[in-house]
C-alpha cells in the first residue's frame, strides 16, 4: 500500500485522530462490485493483490508481518479460497481478501507461503493503521459470510454477490439482499465531578488489579448519549453530565464500532452491578501515570488508551 504510514505506536495518529483499524487508504470503489465483469478482470490480473486469512487470523512471514500475493500466488489463492471479497483499490491495483478456513492450518500455510497464523489484534500495535485496517476488514466480511449462509426470513441459501459485500438470499419467492451489519458501542471516560480523577472498572473474568473504561452496545431505539446515561447509570450507578464525543473506531470484532466519550459523574458514590462489572474505583492522574509507567494505558490497539491519554494530557496541560 502506498499512502503515507506515519503513525505511532499504539495505533494513534495524532495529526488526524485516526485509531488502529480506521484510516484505511483503500479507495473502496463501491460502484465496481455489482460489474461482474470487471470483478472477474482483477482477479486475473497479475498485479492485483491478495490478503489471506484462516479462521479470523493473518498468514504471516517469518518477520511477523501479514502475506500480500500477487502474480501466480495470488491466483493460486483465490482458486482455493472459501470465499473471497473485494476490498478495494490501492493506487489503481485491486485488494482482495481470501478466506481459507475450510482448508487445515498447515494448508493454509503452504498456499500461502507462511510461517504462522496471528489475531490481527495482536499486531496493531506494530502495523501502520491502515494496514491493520486493511486486515481487520476482511475479517470482519469473512466473519459475517460464515454467519449468514442463509436467509433469515425464508431460510433458504444465501450466496455471496457484490464482490462479497452482499449475500442473496436464493428463495424462489423471497431473494431478499443482506448486507454487513455494524454492532454499535459507545466506550466512556467518565470524571468526577471536579475532573480531578477518572473512573475505571474491573469486568467479570478481568484478573485483580485490572480495570479499563466502561462500555456498552446501543441498543434499538436509543441515540449514542441515551446508551452512554444507561450504561453508566445500569453498571456503576452514576448520573453523567456534559457528555463530549472524542472520536470513533472500527472494531470487526466481529462487527462493532466504538463510539468513544467523555462525560462528567454528578457524584462520586458507585454501584457496580455484580454481573458485568466485580468493581470500579477512581483514579487521580498521578495513579493513572503510575500504571501507564508500568507499561499499561489501555489496550495498545484500542481507543480506550486515547480516552486514558487525552485525559491526562487535558488535565496537564490545563
Amino acid at each position: 500500500m502506498t499512502a503515507d504510514r506515519t503513525w505511532q505506536r499504539g495505533g494513534v495518529r495524532i495529526d488526524d485522530g485516526v485509531f488502529a483499524y480506521g484510516g484505511g487508504w483503500l479507495d473502496r470503489a463501491g460502484a465496481l462490485r455489482a460489474d461482474g465483469d470487471r470483478m472477474a478482470a482483477l482477479r486475473a490480473d497479475e498485479r492485483s493483490v491478495v490478503l489471506p486469512l484462516w479462521r479470523d487470523r493473518c498468514l504471516v512471514t517469518a518477520e511477523n508481518v501479514p502475506v500480500r500475493l500477487n502474480g501466480v500466488d495470488a491466483a493460486r489463492v483465490l482458486a482455493a479460497a472459501d470465499e473471497t471479497v473485494f476490498l478495494g483499490l490501492d493506487g489503481g491495483v485491486a485488494v482482495f481478501g481470501a478466506d481459507l478456513s475450510e482448508h487445515s492450518e498447515a494448508d493454509g500455510l503452504a498456499l500461502t507461503g507462511a510461517v504462522s497464523t496471528v489475531d490481527v489484534r495482536k499486531l496493531a500495535g506494530h502495523l501502520a493503521p491502515a494496514e491493520a485496517a486493511a486486515q481487520a476488514y476482511a475479517r470482519g466480511l469473512f466473519y459475517w459470510h460464515r454467519q449468514q449462509r442463509w436467509c433469515g426470513s425464508c431460510g433458504a441459501v444465501a450466496t455471496a454477490g457484490g464482490g462479497g459485500h452482499v449475500r442473496v438470499c436464493s428463495g424462489a419467492e423471497c431473494g431478499r439482499l443482506l448486507f454487513p451489519r455494524i454492532e454499535p458501542a459507545v466506550i466512556v471516560l467518565v470524571q468526577s465531578p471536579d475532573a480531578d480523577r477518572c473512573l475505571l472498572a474491573r469486568h467479570a473474568g478481568a484478573a485483580e488489579g485490572s480495570y479499563s473504561t466502561l462500555a456498552g452496545f446501543v441498543e434499538v431505539g436509543e441515540s449514542l448519549e441515551d446508551a452512554v446515561r444507561r450504561e453508566m447509570a445500569e453498571e456503576v450507578g452514576v448520573e453523567v453530565t456534559d457528555l463530549a464525543y472524542q472520536g470513533s473506531q472500527a472494531w470487526p470484532f466481529p462487527a462493532g464500532l466504538m463510539v468513544a466519550f467523555r462525560a462528567t459523574a454528578a457524584s462520586v458514590e458507585v454501584k457496580v452491578d455484580g454481573v458485568e462489572l466485580l468493581e470500579a474505583c477512581w483514579f487521580t492522574r498521578d495513579e493513572l501515570e503510575m500504571r501507564a509507567a508500568a507499561g499499561w494505558l489501555g489496550r495498545v490497539d484500542s481507543i480506550d488508551s486515547h480516552l486514558l491519554g487525552s485525559w491526562l494530557a487535558t488535565g496537564r496541560t490545563a
